[in-house]
């Protein structure tokens, strides 16, 4: 059975709250899980020790079992200081889009005509 250790959502709309819970990968994310672990609640002010609530041991307990964290519970795990810290790299992230790199390219095509308008005046 692959485990994960992931959020499950609840509260009301606008308001969420998750829930920390150990579950097989195959069922729903708010659906069955073996054993909540703690709970995260991003309304609260991120300096809050109320905001990430876990159960230690026990999280230790399903990693030494085999159960995968998503990515952000390890993140969660990083901050903790459980799992040592991964280097993430996405190069692409920083780079505009296709349309904004066609808006960028017009612009500078628009300015080159203006600035030798400029200099055939003179």
């Amino acid at each position: 059975m692959a485990m994960k250790i992931r959020l499950a959502r609840g509260g009301s709309k606008k308001r969420p709250f998750y829930r920390i819970v150990a579950a097989d990968s195959r069922m729903p994310r708010d659906g069955r899980f073996i054993e909540k672990l703690g709970t995260y609640n991003p309304l609260l002010p991120k300096d809050s020790e109320e905001r990430v609530k876990m159960d230690m041991e026990r999280v230790q307990h399903w990693l030494d079992h085999g159960a995968q964290p998503t990515d952000r519970i390890a993140r969660m795990l990083e901050a903790a200081g459980v799992r040592a810290k991964t280097e993430r790299s996405n190069p692409k992230k920083g780079t505009p889009g296709k349309k904004a790199q066609e808006r960028a390219e017009e612009k500078a095509a628009k300015a080159a005509e203006a600035s030798e308008a400029a200099a055939d005046a003179e």
